[in-house]
C-alpha cells in the first residue's frame, strides 16, 4: 500500500518540488520479455535468445526492452501513490525520457519519483512527476524522465 495519499489538487500543491516515494523492487523476467516481444512483434535476438545474447551480445545476457521497462511505470506507481476521489486519470506524455542503462534478464528495477509541478487547467489537474527507474546494484538508472498524468478529480 502506498505511504501517501493524494485526493485533490491542493493535496498534490504540497508536494511540489519533493519525492514522492519508491516502489518496491521488481524482477524483470525471460517470461515477461519474451510475452513482450510477442506482444509487439520486436522479436530481436538480444531480448529473446540466452545463448546468442550470451555469446554474440555486449552485455552477456539478455536485456529487456526499453518500452518493457516503461510500461511497468504504471504498477510501480501504483505503490508510491495512491491518487483517489478520481473521475478519471489520463497518461498525457512523457518528456526528456533517456534510455541510459540496458536492464539485464532477472534484475530488480523500481521506480523513484518526485513532484516536478501541478497547475489546475480548469478543473483538470496536469502533473509532472520526474522518475527514474533504478537497477538493483547499478549506479546508472535505466532510464528518466518526466512523465505527465491528468487527473479529473472529483468535486
Amino acid at each position: 500500500m502506498p505511504a501517501l495519499v493524494i485526493g485533490s489538487f491542493e493535496e498534490f500543491e504540497k508536494y511540489i518540488g519533493q519525492s514522492l516515494g519508491t516502489s518496491e523492487y521488481f524482477t524483470i523476467t525471460q517470461k515477461q520479455i519474451n510475452l513482450f516481444a510477442d506482444a509487439t512483434h520486436d522479436h530481436q535476438w538480444i531480448h529473446i535468445d540466452p545463448e546468442k545474447a550470451k555469446s554474440q551480445g555486449a552485455f552477456g545476457n539478455t536485456i529487456a526492452h526499453g518500452y518493457l521497462t516503461l510500461s511497468i511505470v504504471p504498477h510501480l506507481w501504483d505503490q508510491i501513490v495512491d491518487v483517489r476521489n478520481l473521475k478519471m486519470m489520463i497518461n498525457y506524455g512523457i518528456e526528456s525520457l533517456r534510455f541510459a542503462n540496458p536492464v539485464l534478464v532477472d534484475s530488480e528495477v523500481r521506480l523513484v519519483a518526485k513532484l516536478k509541478s501541478v497547475v489546475n487547467l480548469r478543473g483538470t489537474v496536469k502533473a509532472e512527476v520526474e522518475v527514474k527507474l533504478e537497477i538493483k546494484d547499478q549506479r546508472k538508472p535505466a532510464f528518466s524522465g518526466v512523465l505527465i498524468f491528468l487527473y479529473h478529480f472529483n468535486d
